[in-house]
């Protein structure tokens, strides 16, 4: 094709360019990291909205004035939801990051105080964070019984009822297996894959975070599974205290994971309480 073009150039004298050296260079980064969400408005960048998207581009456009760039969540979480265990990633054009092990550092120096960056690999056009496998884990936080250190508020949903912990546990089984979920997302969008399958779910007391300030004794609701639809583990949470509270059967919650019964469904748990704890590709 090239000796060719260049007959072509010779004979009607135009400037040929090898336009194969003009394209850029893109450079692929897998960065991990942390964060606490009860001052942001989700992951997704929103106008006017302080978002984890929004703060994450803000300090790279920062720290790497003259290098155009991208980033790509894994996934979208809500308003005040929290991760130990989230990640995006890094598009970079022409230049790439020279020293990984300093700018982590750099980084995190330029974040806010609610946000740390884990860790940062290499990788490639191959890998899309979006499409590639994937399994997560989500940890809901609770208490019940007494009202909670108002320094709770970030980390842990206070149900000041008495629940029925034992019923709790036994319905937090149901969700495992594959589901139609339609009944347990909000504002059901056209298309949405309902059928998911959940590959954990349980209730245990809570060790995953303590603090002087905690009650004495909280729980967590854990859930893994490879995809989540919106509001979801929240909605999951509600049905569970609804149970707790003895508004909702067993029965009902059987019935719920077959067919639409989104009336029986009153409560969306806050998202203060959701915690994205772990992310695993395959």
């Amino acid at each position: 094709m090239i000796k060719v073009l260049l007959k072509l150039q010779k004979k009607y004298k135009f400037i040929f360019y090898d336009f194969t050296l003009m394209q850029k260079k893109k450079y692929y980064y897998l960065v991990r990291l942390q964060y606490l969400g009860f001052r942001f408005s989700g992951w997704q960048k929103q106008p006017g909205q302080k978002t984890i998207e929004g703060m994450l581009t803000k300090t790279l456009k920062y720290i790497l004035p003259e290098t155009p760039f991208k980033i790509l969540g894994a996934g979208r979480t809500d308003a005040k939801v929290s991760a130990l265990d989230a990640a995006f990633e890094l598009f970079l054009t022409d230049t790439p990051i020279e020293d990984i092990t300093s700018f982590i550092p750099l980084f995190n120096k330029n974040l806010p105080s609610d946000i740390r960056v884990l860790n940062i690999e290499e990788t490639t056009k191959e890998f899309n964070i979006i499409q590639h496998s994937k399994l997560k884990e989500y940890v809901y936080l609770f208490s019940f019984g007494d009202k909670n250190h108002p320094f709770c508020a970030p980390y842990l949903t206070n149900i000041q009822e008495h629940l029925d912990l034992d019923l709790m546990k036994e319905a937090a089984g149901y969700f495992v297996g594959e589901h139609d979920f339609s009944s347990f997302t909000a504002r059901l969008q056209e298309n949405t894959k309902v059928q998911r399958e959940v590959v954990s779910s349980y209730i245990t007391e809570n060790t995953l975070l303590s603090a002087n300030f905690f009650p004495e004794k909280s729980y967590a609701f854990h859930v893994k599974g490879k995809g989540f639809i919106r509001y979801q583990i929240r909605m999951m949470m509600g049905a569970l205290l609804q149970i707790g509270k003895g508004e909702f059967s067993l029965e009902q919650l059987k019935t719920s994971l077959t067919s639409e019964e989104t009336a029986l469904l009153k409560h969306v748990a806050p998202g203060s309480g959701l915690l994205l704890n772990n992310l695993t590709f395959n």
